[in-house]
């Protein structure tokens, strides 16, 4: 299997898992925005210091500034953590089941920006694929059916905007900062993420009174699983793979956090949902596998339409030569 895949899948399967921990946390009487902060913000300290501790052990070699390469990836940060506030915010109008299958929209979303921004145009297949992996991502939430709950228009535009900014976080992540070293090109989205949360909660934050050792100790622990691990990973792997695939495997974030779920908070889990985690790594497992076959065929591909071009002349100078060769003899 690709080891990019690899790579993604374990961001993937490292974010998903915060939800159940972070329910804990809020169970202890912390806020979303403290806590999203706090974990935010001891991200970019442990990964600031990373990247500030290989260019000292690299004899201080660091490259010429992008400043411009820096700002962008600042921005796309930033649209990380406005996804994460306002999908917390959509949670609060509409249930959780249909946020996520909302949220899991960046799928098709980042495969057409793909197409749209960067002219890459998705096969036929991979665009089949990617819909049955929201149909299994469907079964997977739970989603049952609708209620009047359901049908709260500013809930459906919250969850769908927080779609609509994850993809383009996986698109900036996919194409920018590709000639920066992994860790600061990581310090550097999360600054941008930390600081969107930090603006939009300035206030909630600064009246606070449950900035304390407890809150510390759940920062340090989510930020390694949710701020550290994942943008290493996806800075690391989605350059290799692209927005559209990428998109598809951070799927894996809905059954990583229902199997955590089940396992932390007893939560328990529906055959239908069993379904649906099953089907999704299924669909999964074939993208991969697509992928490969489709690569391999462009190779050949491209070795055919130029062997035409150079194999008649290779020819002509090859006979041209053993006449001459005979003519001398």
């Amino acid at each position: 299997m690709n080891k990019y895949v690899l790579i993604v899948a374990l961001g993937a399967l490292s974010y998903g898992m915060l939800s159940s921990f972070a329910k804990i946390a809020y169970g202890q009487g912390y806020s979303a925005a403290e806590v999203t902060f706090i974990q935010g913000f001891i991200g970019a300290v442990i990964l600031w210091a990373a990247s500030f501790g290989r260019w000292w052990r690299d004899g201080r070699k660091r490259p010429a500034p992008q400043q411009a390469g820096r700002w962008k990836l600042l921005l796309a940060g930033a649209c990380m953590g406005v996804a994460t506030y306002l999908y917390y915010l959509s949670v609060q109008y509409i249930t959780a089941s249909l946020a996520i299958v909302l949220l899991m929209q960046m799928a098709w979303m980042s495969m057409f920006a793909e197409w749209l921004v960067l002219g890459r145009r998705p096969h036929l297949k991979q665009l089949g694929a990617a819909a049955f992996i929201l149909f299994a991502t469907f079964l997977a939430g739970g989603f049952t059916g609708f209620t009047t709950k359901d049908f709260s228009l500013l809930g459906i535009a919250l969850a769908l905007s927080s779609a609509v900014l994850y993809c383009f976080y996986i698109l900036f992540t996919s194409e920018l900062g590709k000639g920066m070293h992994f860790l600061e090109k990581s310090a550097l989205m999360t600054t941008g993420s930390t600081l969107a949360i930090f603006l939009m909660n300035c206030n909630s934050l600064y009246h606070s009174t449950h900035i304390d050792g407890g809150l510390f100790q759940w920062g340090l622990f989510l930020a390694i699983f949710g701020t550290v691990i994942p943008p290493i990973c996806f800075s690391v792997g989605m350059p290799k793979l692209g927005p559209g695939l990428s998109a598809i495997l951070l799927t894996l974030e809905l059954p990583a956090a229902i199997l955590c779920a089940f396992l932390v908070l007893q939560e328990q889990i529906s055959l239908l949902q069993l379904l649906g985690i099953i089907l999704l790594f299924a669909g999964l497992i074939y993208i991969n596998l697509f992928l490969k076959v489709t690569e391999k065929e462009d190779a050949n591909k491209s070795e055919i339409e130029i062997t035409p071009l150079v194999t008649p002349a290779h020819q002509e100078t090859r006979l041209e030569k053993e006449k001459d060769k005979a003519l001398t003899m």
